[in-house]
């Protein structure tokens, strides 16, 4: 028995496209990340100023410290949406350091002798548990790096090129082993 054939178009008369729907959708979806990304590095110069106008000022060493942390949180989502507009996939790795990084800047804020042992224990199990996360994600190799010639042929030859020459394709992530 034949298996019928999917046709492009989302009704018989070919009122739509579903190719260029989904092309178009895409393009806005990239075009929000952008303005995302935009947004969020004009928020970080504003943090970056008021940092540096604070230090005039008397210091408090845990809320500087604090400022500096939600800056590095800054830093890594704009990381985050970087990777996604060059991969088209949330990096769960870079996602997991952003947890970190918030967990650590929370227990900064709140002073460690002031948190109950409940919370401090339930902290050290979330951070083990996503320390254990950031190894799971460096050790597994991603859906694009898997030795298929199907995947993004269509889009880019570079990558065919690349395995029949041997060569190693770059990772998206730093925790993987390069060699």
């Amino acid at each position: 028995m034949k298996k019928r054939q999917k046709s492009q178009y989302l009704f018989r008369n070919r009122w739509i496209d579903r190719q260029r729907i989904v092309r178009n959708m895409e393009a806005f979806q990239d075009l929000i990340v952008i303005v995302l990304c935009l947004g969020l590095f004009a928020y970080m110069v504003m943090e970056l100023w008021e940092i540096f106008t604070n230090l005039v000022l008397p210091l408090d060493h845990q809320q500087v410290t604090a400022k500096i942390l939600f800056l590095l949180i800054l830093v890594e989502l704009f990381r985050l949406l970087i990777v996604y507009l060059q991969e088209h996939s949330v990096a769960v790795g870079v996602a997991v350091e952003v947890t970190i990084v918030s967990v650590l800047r929370e227990v900064v804020v709140h002073g460690v002798l002031e948190i109950s042992w409940v919370q401090t224990a339930s902290i050290c199990g979330l951070l083990f548990i996503l320390g254990a996360l950031l190894l799971v994600c460096a050790k597994t190799p991603h859906m694009d790096h898997m030795s298929t010639n199907t995947s993004y042929s269509a889009f880019d030859n570079s990558n065919d090129e690349q395995q029949e020459n041997g060569d190693k394709l770059p990772h998206s992530t730093q925790y993987e082993e390069i060699g």
